[in-house]
């Protein structure tokens, strides 16, 4: 998901939206539909300084104020401008003060912030990692009493976005905005063309292969200079072979976790796709934070693209009548042949969270706390994500797709996001820092054919824990 040619720096806004060119993915962790399989966590903050030439809003009433820092990616940071300026009108004595920050300088401000002391009221962010750390810290509010005093909040939203907040059972950050599963994509046009039907299974992909290879067509785009992008696949196919525990062993640090029998079965079917042509070529060097992979797709070279929900709206915007058209379609990753993992599973962001310093003074965490009980989530802020071609994470907020040009594609992701038994996060956001780094190294390997599947396994034992 984006703007962030860095490890665990996608397109940091995370929403499905409609921007065309700026597409980037967001991740997650491990979850259930209501119990978390993984724990992931938020970050913190007092008052903090305005960046030079970001962007500050208040109403400008008197009284406490309390600081929040987000993205300023269009249309998202409009969508969060607004809501909190809603807030701000309804609450002339306890005002929000907003900062907005472009994602890489965001990731970089933060933490120099946080490691300060001078971070702001409200973080924004995608939990993960980094952000655990935060937590172990003390650095974060515990936010679990709140929750449970104040239920009405806590159940309007899907039990899904709360495992990448929640840390050895306590929460930690309010989930809010949208929810982004990885999607199947694929052109109509080029299945037409070879007379074929989307795969069904893992199976039906390999035999596509050598189909739309001999019609001059790639079988799939890839931006894999981003190496996140490729990392999509393993998820995927780690959790079709094995189910969600396998990757859940590698995030509780088990011994050897990277060994088990599904994952080295996952890193060579990775590789036997490689091997037999199925990704465009040179796609070590397509970059995903410019949308050239989209463009792939969308231009015809390639028939499918796995990637995010977010990059539904660049093709809408970039690809002509792509989308308008009727020429994309999408679906959820298909099952592999006698593998153990639910079908309804899937990977990506189930929400982009909230967290509150444990350093704010007692009137700024009151504001932040009304601010979530009040506007963040509120009806007129759903109504306002799903304009952008988003799905909020608020239950029954489909709703609100009747009157959307793309009311198809947000009822697609709904559904997955409501029947998936297991939403999980992506892995470099749900590891550590130094455990990522590895990861995305060892996975652009991988996809390169320089490290053999047991060779990764090694590499990645090694960091297991750290």
């Amino acid at each position: 998901m984006i703007n962030e040619p860095l490890p665990q720096q996608r397109r940091s806004s995370t929403e499905i939206s409609v921007e065309s060119r700026s597409s980037s993915r967001r991740t997650f962790l491990t979850m259930s539909m209501g119990l978390p399989l993984g724990a992931a966590l938020a970050a913190c903050g007092t008052s903090g300084p305005t960046r030079p030439g970001a962007t500050s809003s208040a109403s400008g009433g008197g009284g406490t104020t309390a600081t929040y820092w987000y993205l300023s990616t269009q249309p998202q940071e409009g969508v969060r401008t607004r809501t909190m300026e809603r807030f701000n009108k309804a609450n002339p004595t306890g005002q929000l003060v907003g900062t907005t920050f472009q994602n890489d300088a965001f990731k970089t401000k933060i933490k120099t912030a946080i490691g300060a002391g001078q971070a702001p009221t409200l973080i924004w962010g995608w939990g993960g990692g980094t952000l655990r750390s935060y937590v172990q810290a003390g650095q974060v509010e515990d936010l679990t009493s709140w929750f449970d005093q104040n239920a009405a909040v806590k159940d309007r939203l899907f039990p899904s976005s709360f495992g990448a907040a929640t840390i050895d059972g306590k929460i930690y950050a309010m989930p809010c905005e949208t929810m982004q599963p990885i999607v199947l994509y694929y052109d109509k046009r080029a299945f037409d063309k070879i007379k074929a039907a989307p795969p069904q299974t893992w199976g039906d992909i390999m035999d596509l292969v050598p189909k739309f290879n001999a019609a001059g067509i790639a079988p799939f785009s890839l931006g894999g200079q981003s190496r996140w992008t490729n990392m999509m696949w393993l998820e995927f196919l780690f959790d079709r072979i094995g189910g969600p525990e396998v990757f859940q062993a590698v995030f509780d640090a088990e011994k050897d976790a990277w060994s088990n029998p599904v994952a080295l079965d996952a890193l060579t079917k990775v590789q036997d796709l490689v091997k037999a042509n199925g990704f465009i070529k040179g796609f070590s060097s397509i970059t995903a934070d410019s949308n050239a992979d989209q463009a792939v797709l969308y231009t015809g070279k390639a028939a499918m693209m796995l990637h995010g929900g977010w990059t539904y709206g660049g093709m809408s915007t970039d690809g002509g009548d792509f989308v308008s058209g009727g020429h994309l379609g999408y679906m959820n990753f298909p099952p592999v042949d006698g593998g153990k993992g639910d079908p309804s599973n899937t990977v990506g962001n189930p929400g982009q969270y909230l967290s509150i310093s444990s350093q704010a003074t007692p009137e700024q965490k009151e504001i932040a706390k009304k601010f979530f009980s009040t506007e963040l989530m509120s009806d007129a802020a759903v109504k306002d994500w799903v304009g952008t071609g988003a799905v909020p994470i608020v239950k029954g907020a489909d709703a609100a797709f009747g009157g959307a040009k793309d009311a198809e594609f947000l009822k697609f992701v709904y559904g997955i996001a409501v029947n998936a038994k297991s939403f999980a996060q992506s892995w470099d956001q749900a590891l550590s820092p130094t455990a990522a780094e590895v990861l995305l190294d060892n996975i652009a390997k991988l996809f390169q054919l320089s490290i053999s599947p047991q060779q990764f396994a090694t590499n990645m034992n090694a960091v297991i824990g750290k």
